[in-house]
């Protein structure tokens, strides 16, 4: 059965949603960023205050695991429609790309922040052949 992908990503959330014939499932990831610009803070207001590459360095490493969290859930999709309102769609579509998995990538939109159900209707609207049935 063929699989689609619409993902609204930024850099501190990814909402996943894949289409499957009739079943819909929505995945939600979380780059837990946050936590990190926290932890970052707390550092400069102590004593020790990592240099501005290494902050860059662990920053990288915490995306690409992001990244590698993502791509792993959408790896199996026939066609991926990325969507959001900053950098990381792009970032995303590179990281695909690497992995040979750009052919598959069907739009880059840029988006502003929704809610889940405004993402699952704009991925209902891209793909509606592939949409669940109503009523």
């Amino acid at each position: 059965m063929k699989k689609t992908v619409g993902l609204w990503i930024d850099h501190e959330k990814a909402v996943i949603v894949s289409v499957t014939g009739t079943e819909e499932e929505i995945k939600l990831i979380h780059s837990n960023m946050g936590e990190q610009r926290i932890e970052q803070q707390r550092r400069q207001n102590g004593r020790s205050v990592p240099s501005d590459d290494i902050r860059l360095r662990v920053l990288t490493e915490h995306l690409n695991t992001y990244y590698e969290e993502v791509i792993s859930c959408i790896r199996d999709a026939e066609s991926i429609l990325l969507f959001g309102s900053g950098e990381a769609k792009g970032e995303l579509k590179k990281r695909l790309e690497k992995d040979n998995l750009g052919e598959r990538i069907v739009g880059v939109e840029t988006a502003d922040k929704m809610t889940d159900q405004q993402i699952v209707a704009k991925v209902k609207n891209h793909f509606p052949h592939r949409s669940l049935a109503v009523g």
